[in-house]
């Protein structure tokens, strides 16, 4: 048998049966079938089946992907287990840890206030959180290995916490002196989001703003700035601007009574055997309780949901702002979002050589990765996609152009071992669409 054979057999093999508790669907009409949407059913076999193998191979315990065009459904499919310690199979309402995702939905509150006149992209981001007055800058380290800082030379502006060009650290990895310091205050374990910003005030930067790109916990900062402008918790504004107009009932900081049993299982993928391993600790901290309430509303990486709810949130973008007659933002903030905002002597430097992968065909707007040029990037998916993942595998993106949206979940840190899964997706996909006419 070929590789499609094999793929094919687990695909068939895989197949679940339907969840025993009721279940409401995605919100959007089903295709007739894929050709009235452009794709071919044979082609996108090839699709099903490489996602299906991942999970036959013990890659991921389970998948769910949701693939839709013209705001219609033309594929959802769950594949493997949800949990591997109960055996229960992958449900269509499963609920997600989405991580970094988060920061998308984050992006949009902000917005939001940016349409009410609350903030300008260019106000320097002291004007809100003037804790960060006094911020050094890094320049190096001494032979001791102590840091090294000069004066920043302007506060970073909003524009800059919304690209990751401000010079905010992260701590997810230890390489950067700067990430270092990031770990040891504890700055993720934070108890409060006042306390979040108090202990990054106390780190210097690792660039003078807008000089370079580094992921960081600027999205943190935006949650933040949300509350401060509002009054509200980011929870609460969320719930009532967002994910309550768009009907997402399952998206939130934490897991809504009665739902519990359908949080999917999350599992280590740094094992040295390969074996899957249910995760209890990450970057350093105990794993949190998404039945209860965190400490505070992280949003650049606090939020569980579920494909379809996500969905519906990329459904909305892909609508520009609205959805089932409600809407969320303008058509002209959603551009605005989906617009590179890396200087272009940043992305001319760094030219898709780190981790990053930006370019000057691809950059980074406001909240998004966003891909200018898809096939100077090497991709097939359209002009302006929108797109970013989490960090226990999930991954979505937003097709403007071919009016194209796709949500994959699994839940396993430190990736899967072989190709990107979202690469193989969007690969899979558009070979698929045969017909974009249409």
């Amino acid at each position: 048998m070929n590789w499609f054979q094999n793929a094919f057999a687990a695909l068939a093999a895989l197949s679940v049966a339907a969840a025993p508790h009721a279940y409401a669907g995605p919100g959007m009409a089903p295709a007739a079938n894929p050709e009235t949407v452009g794709f071919d059913s044979d082609r996108l076999k090839l699709l099903d089946a490489y996602m299906a193998k991942v999970v036959a191979d013990g890659k991921v315990a389970g998948m769910t992907t949701l693939l839709a065009r013209h705001g219609r459904l033309v594929e959802f499919n769950t594949y493997g287990k949800a949990s591997l310690a109960s055996g229960a199979p992958m449900s269509k309402d499963a609920i997600f840890r989405v991580y970094s995702m988060s920061k998308p939905l984050t992006g949009v509150a902000m917005m939001i206030l940016f349409e009410e006149g609350r903030w300008r992209l260019d106000d320097p981001v002291t004007r809100f959180v003037p804790q960060f007055a006094n911020l050094k800058v890094m320049t190096g380290v001494d032979a001791s290995g102590k840091i090294l800082v000069e004066d920043m030379k302007r506060p970073p502006t909003m524009r800059e916490i919304m690209s990751h060009t401000a010079g905010f650290g992260y701590g997810l990895q230890t390489v950067n002196p700067v990430d270092k310091l990031y770990r040891e205050k504890q700055v993720l374990n934070s108890t409060s989001l006042q306390q979040m910003v108090d202990r990054t005030a106390e780190i210097p930067l690792k660039f003078q703003p807008g000089t370079a790109w580094a992921y960081s916990n600027a999205v943190d900062i935006q949650g933040y700035i949300v509350e401060k402008l509002t009054g509200e918790s980011l929870e609460r504004f969320m719930q009532e601007r967002i994910f309550k107009p768009l009907r997402m009932t399952d998206t939130g900081f934490m897991v809504r009574p009665g739902a519990a049993d359908r949080l999917a299982g999350v599992y280590d993928g740094f094992t040295k055997d390969g074996k899957l391993e249910e995760t209890k600790e990450l970057f350093g901290f105990t794993m949190p309780d998404y039945t209860k309430a965190p400490p505070y509303d992280m949003g650049g990486g606090g939020i569980v949901s579920t494909t379809t709810d996500y969905a519906r949130f990329c459904q909305m973008i892909l609508n520009k702002g609205e959805l089932d007659g409600v809407r969320i933002l303008s058509p002209a903030s959603v551009e605005l979002m989906d617009t590179n905002a890396i200087p272009k002597s940043v992305l001319v430097s760094n030219n898709g050589t780190g981790w990053e992968r930006f370019d000057e065909a691809t950059g980074f707007g406001l909240d998004f990765m966003v891909v200018a040029d898809p096939r100077k990037a090497g991709s097939l998916e359209g002009k302006n996609t929108m797109s970013w993942g989490g960090a226990a595998g999930t991954w979505f993106w937003i097709d403007p152009t071919n009016d194209v949206l796709f949500v994959g979940m699994i839940q396993r840190f430190g990736g899967v071992p072989g190709d990107d899964l979202g690469s193989q997706a969007r690969t899979l996909t558009y070979q698929a669409l045969t017909h974009p006419e249409k």
